[in-house]
């Protein structure tokens, strides 16, 4: 097995068969491709960071971090819930700004920076409390996209503002009209029109940043299936396909959106461009544990599925391969190693987390 050794910059040839550790893995997410820096050079002054707190922020920050000149600041913003996340950014050369950003008074009286990623949103439980949703999901951008108009900001969004679209097509392309089902994927339709429509008052630079389905090896698509499957649990295909990207290749192309920001902001799809069958990946992840696979369900001739070839235009392909994943996420599940306990609900159609 060969493990990960920190470097500054990521060498696709040179990645590791497995990961040892959570430190080796989260210092191998925050380390940044040459494309990267060279991106980030290009545009000039500080780094805000809204929403640090969930899955992908601490990781996105530094890699950040680690891609920007020594001189420029990276500023994390969250509430800072969770234990240990502040301290271990600020560890890592971050600075930090515990906010609460439906306070429009707190959010002003943050840094303004020419840089703002955007990254705080209300999926999960979402349903218990829709006003809480719309709220954090299509108030707060308005908030922001007020209060930074003079900066570049690139929001985070979702496939779920499409309407699901047939498995053998072409995915749905940024100018695929919204028509999402349920509550949430709209209260995100609104979080972009928001953005939408600031940008256009002010003259804001921007990127809507259509993500869908970032895996790390302990959340995502390719982490639930595996652990179904390891488990010797039932694998639902009603869902039947999805795209997913490697969390490091997210990251990356979020910043590096920065240098590729629009006047008016304007939608960027992005995850792996190969259509993947959740059966597929059931039956390889069995193969690779050599234990039995129990399938429930038929595929819906219809997912959520995107056409990613506008963000391969800009980028070219993620650094880290289909293939790659699903060897990294079987080895971390067969040893058992730590899961963040937050399922996808991919198999969700009706809208409802």
């Amino acid at each position: 097995m060969t493990t990960f050794t920190a470097s500054r910059v990521l060498d696709p040839r040179s990645f590791p068969t497995a990961f040892e550790t959570e430190e080796a893995l989260e210092d191998f997410l925050a380390t940044p491709s040459q494309d990267l820096i060279d991106d980030l050079a290009r545009v000039e002054g500080d780094l805000l960071i809204l929403g640090v707190g969930g899955k992908m922020g601490p990781t996105l920050a530094r890699l950040a971090r680690n891609a920007m000149a020594p001189g420029r600041r990276v500023i994390a913003v969250a509430r800072f819930s969770e234990a240990g996340t502040r301290e271990m950014l600020q560890a890592h050369g971050i600075e930090t700004i515990a906010c609460d950003l439906l306070d429009a008074a707190a959010l002003a009286r943050l840094p303004q920076c020419p840089n703002v990623i955007f990254m705080a949103g209300r999926k999960f439980g979402g349903s218990s409390d829709f006003p809480l949703t719309w709220a954090m999901n299509a108030h707060v951008p308005a908030l922001v996209a007020q209060t930074f108009k003079s900066s570049r900001i690139v929001a985070f969004s979702t496939a779920c503002v499409y309407p699901f679209v047939p498995v053998n097509g072409q995915g749905a392309a940024e100018d695929t009209p919204p028509d999402p089902p349920g509550e949430y994927a709209n209260s995100c339709v609104g979080r972009e029109r928001m953005f939408e429509y600031f940008s256009r008052e002010h003259g804001t630079p921007g990127r809507l940043f259509r993500l869908s389905y970032a895996i790390d090896l302990r959340y995502g698509v390719l982490a639930d299936v595996a652990s179904k499957v390891w488990r010797g649990e039932a694998v639902d295909v009603t869902m039947g396909h999805v795209n997913v990207i490697w969390q490091g290749d997210a990251n990356a192309q979020a910043l590096r959106c920065l240098a590729a920001a629009t006047v008016p902001t304007s939608p960027l799809n992005v995850s792996g461009p190969e259509t993947t069958s959740i059966r597929w990946l059931a039956e390889e992840f069995a193969r690779r544990f050599r234990k039995p696979v129990r399938i429930t369900g038929e595929e819906a001739p219809t997912a959520w599925l995107m056409n990613t070839g506008e963000a391969e235009r800009l980028f070219g392909y993620p650094k880290v391969p289909l293939s790659q994943l699903i060897g990294w996420v079987a080895d971390w599940i067969s040893r058992e190693q730590r899961l963040y306990g937050k399922p996808t609900k991919f198999e969700s159609r009706d809208g409802k987390y």
